[in-house]
């Protein structure tokens, strides 16, 4: 096994890691419920500049011919999967009263997102099949909203319904499905080539689509300015990164 591929299973542990803190942070009702806010609005700018940046330009290397048609079947199957799978789900506190969050549909949230975060993994194992730059580069992407997607989810549950544990339990599910996405790609880099770019969609997906409104829910110019951050830290890496 080549020192790229432990790295990226490393780092996909800690992208799923970051999910299960999530959770925790709800399930121990902290604080920091607006700190998460924060963390949603920088990494939707950093998600998008890199999916846009650095994804789709390297998908579009790797398979020139069907890259743009896999990118977006990336968006557009994550796209219905929300709009008949998981018609409640949003990024943050689940504000739902109980009778309108059936355990049922808190169950099809997991599920949902469950899709994305196996797609995190894609996209992590196939920037470390191809270079170390853009392995960390989706990393860092990745992570960003990994707390809030754990502690949305564990929300979900709670408004469900669902035990402490229960809510918990599923924010280390998704953690799982993160090393499970890294794992296919690792153990078979051929498959970069429907990988990267169907990661590649589902990534503009997540932050254009998914946290996007969310930053916007947030009255005033401070939320905007993050977004704005996480995308100049995008452009700081890349000025920094090794030629």
């Amino acid at each position: 096994m080549t020192t790229n591929f432990w790295l990226s299973i490393a780092l996909g542990l800690g992208a799923g890691l970051a999910d299960y803190l999530g959770g925790f942070l709800l399930v121990r009702r902290s604080p920091s419920i607006r700190a998460l806010r924060y963390f949603v609005a920088l990494g939707a700018g950093f998600m998008l500049a890199a999916a846009i940046l650095e994804m789709v330009p390297e998908a579009m290397h790797v398979n020139q011919r069907w890259a743009p048609a896999l990118i977006l079947l990336g968006y557009c199957g994550v796209h219905l999967l929300e709009h008949t799978l998981v018609p409640h789900f949003h990024f943050g506190e689940e504000t739902h009263h109980h009778e309108f969050m059936s355990p049922k549909t808190s169950y099809s949230v997991l599920l949902g997102l469950a899709t994305h975060t196996f797609f995190d993994g894609i996209a992590i194992g196939s920037g470390f099949v191809l270079s170390n730059w853009l392995g960390w580069i989706i990393f860092i992407a990745v992570f960003l909203h990994k707390i809030p997607e754990g502690f949305t989810v564990a929300s979900v549950m709670l408004a469900g319904g669902q035990s402490q544990r229960a809510a918990l339990n599923s924010a280390l599910f998704l953690g799982a499905t993160t090393v499970l996405g890294v794992l296919v790609i690792s153990l078979v880099p051929r498959l970069v080539w429907i990988g990267l770019p169907l990661s590649a969609g589902v990534t503009i997906y997540v932050a254009a689509t998914d946290l996007v409104p969310e930053v916007n829910r947030e009255p005033g110019v401070r939320m905007a300015l993050i977004f704005f951050a996480g995308v100049l830290v995008f452009f700081l890496l890349r000025l920094l990164a090794p030629a």
